[in-house]
C-alpha cells in the first residue's frame, strides 16, 4: 500500500505526529519534497524531536527513511540534524538520500536573506534557502547531491555556480567566501556519502512487492506553489500530486491519501488569511496550542477553521480521511465557530481565490456549542463530549469527507481512531 499524508492547510498542522503514527506499521517513509523550511515536531517514547530533514518515520527500527529527488538538501543542517539523533540514540543508517535531491548550498541562504531584506512587500521566508535552491533547479543552474562523490568536477561546478551567482547578485560577496564553503560541504560529504544512492530500485521494490510505503511532505495545500496563495507560498508541490514526482512513485500507484488538518487555523508568514483572529480568542489559540513555528521560532497567526480550504483539499487532493489534530485546544471556549464559505462583493464563494481575491473576501461562520472537559485521556471516539463530536461530524458533513483520525495531545498514544 502507497500512503500519502499531506497538508491541508496552510502547513504546521501535526504531519509529523500522524506520520510518527503511521511509520509504526511502515515499511518506508519517502520525504517527497520541500526542505528545511518547515519542522515536524514529535513526541514519542523517545523525547521530543523537531525534525527539518530526516523522515519521521527515522524513530521506527525497521522503516526504511528515503529523501526523493523532490527535496532540497542543505547538507550541513543534514548532518547536524543526524547526529543530534544519533546522540538521542535514534540509529540514522536506514536513511537513504536520492543522488538527484538537490542542494541548498550557502550562497542560496544569502541571496534568501538579501532578497527577504530588499523586497518591497515581504514574503515571509524562513531564510533557509530553499526558494533560491528551487529557482537555481528550474533555471538548470542547480548542483545533485550525488554531484559530490566526485570531488574534483564537485568542485568546478560549484566555483562556477557561485561565480555565477555573484554575477547575478553582487553584494553576496561580502557574506562568506567559496573557501569557507567548500570546507564545509567536505566536512559534511564524509558523513553524507554512504547514505545517497539511487532510489529508484529501492522504491519500486517496495511499492511491487506490496509494502507499506508512507509519503511525507511539508507545508500544505495553501502554500503550494500552483495552487496557494501565491505568492506567499513555498517553492514546491505539498499537494497528492506532487507525491509522485518526488518520491518517484507512479500516481497509480498510491491508494490513500490522509489530509492533516488541525481544529482551527493557523499560519506563519505574510498573506491573505481570511479566519485570522487578532483579538482574545486568537490569543488563546495561540498559547494553549504552543503555536510557534518548529523551524524559526515565530509565533503562528490563529484563526476559526477554514472549511473552504478543506474542501479544495478535497478536491486537489483526493483525501479518502482526514486526520483532525488538536482539538482539545479548543476545549474551554463557550462557543465554536467553522468558516463555511466567503462573501466578496455580492458572490459567495465555497472554495479559496487567488491571493490578491482571498484578501478582500469576507468569512462567513456557523457557530456551534463548546465544551469544556480536558479531552487528552479520551481514548475513544465516545469518550469525548457530545460538543466535540458534533463539531467533528458537522465537518465531515461540510467537506464529505470523513475524519478517521483525532488528537488530543502531541503523544503518539493521544490519538482517537475511529472506524469506518
Amino acid at each position: 500500500m502507497v500512503h500519502a499524508v499531506v497538508g491541508a492547510q496552510f502547513g504546521d498542522e501535526g504531519k509529523g505526529k500522524m506520520v510518527d503514527y503511521f511509520a509504526v506499521q511502515a515499511d518506508m517513509v519517502i520525504r517527497y519534497q520541500g526542505g528545511g523550511n518547515a519542522g515536524h515536531t514529535i513526541v514519542n517514547e523517545h523525547g521530543k524531536f523537531a525534525l527539518h530533514l530526516v523522515p519521521s518515520g527515522i524513530f521506527n527500527p525497521d522503516t526504511d527513511c528515503v529523501l526523493g529527488a523532490g527535496v532540497v538538501v542543505n547538507p550541513m543542517n543534514l548532518v547536524r540534524e543526524l547526529q543530534k539523533l544519533e546522540q538521542a540514540g535514534i540509529p540514522t543508517k536506514r536513511l537513504v538520500i536520492s543522488e538527484r535531491a538537490h542542494l541548498v548550498l550557502p550562497y542560496h541562504i544569502w541571496q534568501d536573506q538579501y532578497e527577504e531584506q530588499t523586497r518591497s512587500k515581504k514574503v515571509g521566508t524562513t531564510l533557509q534557502g530553499v526558494g533560491p535552491a528551487y529557482q537555481d533547479k528550474v533555471g538548470r543552474f542547480g548542483l545533485q547531491i550525488g554531484e559530490m562523490r566526485d570531488t574534483a568536477r564537485f568542485r568546478e561546478r560549484l566555483q562556477r555556480a557561485y561565480e555565477g551567482k555573484l554575477r547575478q547578485i553582487p553584494e553576496l560577496a561580502d557574506m562568506g567566501s567559496f573557501d569557507a564553503m567548500w570546507t564545509e560541504l567536505m566536512a559534511a560529504r564524509e558523513v553524507l556519502l554512504p547514505h545517497i544512492r539511487d532510489t529508484i530500485p529501492l522504491v519500486r521494490e517496495a511499492v511491487r512487492s506490496g509494502r507499506h510505503v508512507l509519503l511525507e511532505g511539508q507545508l500544505g495545500i495553501m502554500r503550494d506553489l500552483d495552487w496557494g496563495t501565491y505568492p506567499y507560498v513555498t517553492s514546491s508541490s505539498p499537494i497528492a500530486g506532487g507525491t509522485s514526482a518526488g518520491a518517484g512513485i507512479p500516481p497509480t500507484a498510491i491508494d490513500r491519501v490522509t489530509g492533516i488538518t488541525k481544529a482551527y487555523t493557523t499560519a506563519v508568514g505574510e498573506g491573505p488569511f481570511p479566519t485570522r483572529l487578532d483579538d482574545e480568542i486568537g490569543a488563546f489559540l495561540q498559547e494553549k496550542g504552543h503555536e510557534y513555528g518548529a523551524t524559526t521560532g515565530r509565533r503562528r497567526a490563529c484563526g476559526w477553521l477554514d472549511v473552504p480550504a478543506l474542501r479544495y483539499g478535497a478536491w486537489l487532493n483526493g483525501y479518502t480521511e482526514l486526520a483532525l489534530m488538536k482539538l482539545d485546544v479548543l476545549s474551554g471556549l463557550p462557543t465554536v465557530r467553522l468558516c463555511t464559505h466567503y462573501e466578496l462583493g455580492d458572490r459567495t464563494y465555497d472554495m479559496p481565490l487567488p491571493a490578491y481575491l482571498l484578501e478582500q473576501v469576507k468569512p462567513c461562520y456557523e457557530e456551534l456549542p463548546g465544551w469544556s472537559e480536558d479531552l487528552s485521556e479520551c481514548k475513544r471516539y465516545g469518550d469525548l463530549p457530545a460538543a466535540a463530536r458534533r463539531f467533528v461530524e458537522r465537518i465531515e458533513e461540510l467537506v464529505e469527507v470523513p475524519v478517521r483520525y483525532i488528537s488530543v495531545g502531541p503523544a503518539r498514544g493521544q490519538t482517537i481512531v475511529r472506524q469506518p
